[in-house]
């Protein structure tokens, strides 16, 4: 590292358009570090950016699912945001960065998710020092950010932290309903790293029945390989009733008593509705931008079924260590959290590691050097 005094960062400088420019590396204060990025995974989110830039961000260094080693630090930095000793060389990941000022950070301070300035390594725009993103050589970590030692894991698991927080955060959404129990019958709609992530995380409490839907038999089969009961592809039913008779001959007639939307589909959102049994559940965590409207039937899908809702946006700082207590966990079952990790890109190849996300093959796309 002494003799490095660049990086290059894929800068996002129009909509569907990265540029792969360098910058010098910055000296690091006291309170901030440099990390040397070994791989960051694509997000929908990032996908949803590169095509229409919904944030606003442009210019953008985009990448907020990576890992890494850090090779500098200042002298204040001693520990991680869970108190764990830090030093150089060791592997860490970050996590979002409430901003401790807005109505939500002072008046739910356990809810920081909730922060309606939060900041996002990856989902900044650019500014002067320009290693703001983790599709990038080196990123720069300023003063204040949440991070999270990590050394224990590879780093294609190091890669699933991240999206294996937004399941987790989807399934504590739902525990908030107390429809999820070891008897409960579970249904998730899309089987996209959001929807393994959360199937992972409720193998981890115990919960063996658990369905998915999905329109990739690929990603079925991964599904059936973490410990879904049932697999149905959409594609292979005539009609949605087709669909909704298949999924009912599993739940004796009734319906699931609580389904997961990671799809971020509005027509798959209006369809799940109508698999949920009377007095069942709904956690919705698929639609992390703008994405239009759908249409349900208020009487007969919320209020006759008397339907308990939760809407899952983001997850907290303090939602990490849950997290890798959740992949340990996975790891102890049997469960390879890193395995999702299908494909990786080298920098330069970016563009390619984008198309292949949208493309819908594989599982997560990651970029590093790995």
């Amino acid at each position: 590292m002494s003799n490095v005094t660049k990086s290059r960062v894929a800068m996002m400088t129009k909509i569907k358009h990265f540029e792969i420019q360098e910058y010098p590396i910055p000296e690091i204060s006291d309170d901030e570090m440099l990390v040397k990025v070994e791989g960051c995974g694509v997000c929908g989110t990032d996908v949803h950016e590169y095509k229409n830039d919904p944030f606003g961000c442009l210019p953008i260094v985009l990448g907020h699912e990576g890992t890494g080693e850090i090779v500098k630090m200042g002298k204040n930095i001693q520990k991680d945001t869970m108190g764990k000793p830090l030093n150089v060389g060791d592997k860490i990941v970050t996590s979002i960065i409430p901003c401790g000022e807005c109505y939500a950070c002072k008046n739910t301070p356990d809810r920081t998710e909730l922060c309606e300035d939060m900041g996002c390594y990856g989902l900044t725009p650019d500014d002067d020092l320009h290693l703001n993103g983790w599709f990038s050589d080196y990123i720069f970590i300023r003063k204040g950010s949440t991070f999270f030692k990590v050394n224990e894991f590879d780093v294609r698991t190091r890669i699933m932290i991240e999206p294996m927080s937004v399941g987790v955060a989807a399934v504590r959404r739902a525990q908030t309903t107390q429809l999820l129990d070891f008897s409960t019958k579970v249904l998730i709609q899309g089987c996209g790293p959001i929807g393994l992530s959360v199937l992972i995380a409720l193998k981890t409490m115990g919960i063996q029945n658990v369905m998915v839907i999905d329109g990739n038999d690929s990603r079925l089969a991964v599904a059936e390989k973490i410990g879904a009961c049932k697999t149905f592809n959409f594609k292979n039913y005539d009609t949605q009733q087709a669909l909704l008779d298949a999924v009912m001959a599993e739940t004796d007639g009734h319906g699931v008593g609580f389904a997961f939307q990671t799809t971020g589909s509005t027509q798959g959102y209006s369809n799940l509705f109508k698999f949920i049994a009377r007095g069942g559940g709904l956690c919705e965590v698929g639609f992390f931008v703008e994405l239009g409207e759908a249409s349900i039937n208020p009487f007969e899908d919320i209020c006759f079924k008397e339907i308990s809702y939760v809407g899952c946006y983001a997850y907290s700082p303090q939602n990490y260590p849950i997290t890798l207590d959740c992949i340990r966990r996975a790891q102890a079952i049997g469960i390879d959290v890193g395995a999702l990790v299908t494909h990786r890109y080298n920098l330069e190849d970016i563009t390619d590691a984008f198309e292949k996300n949208m493309s819908m093959e594989g599982i997560k796309i990651a970029v590093g050097t790995y």
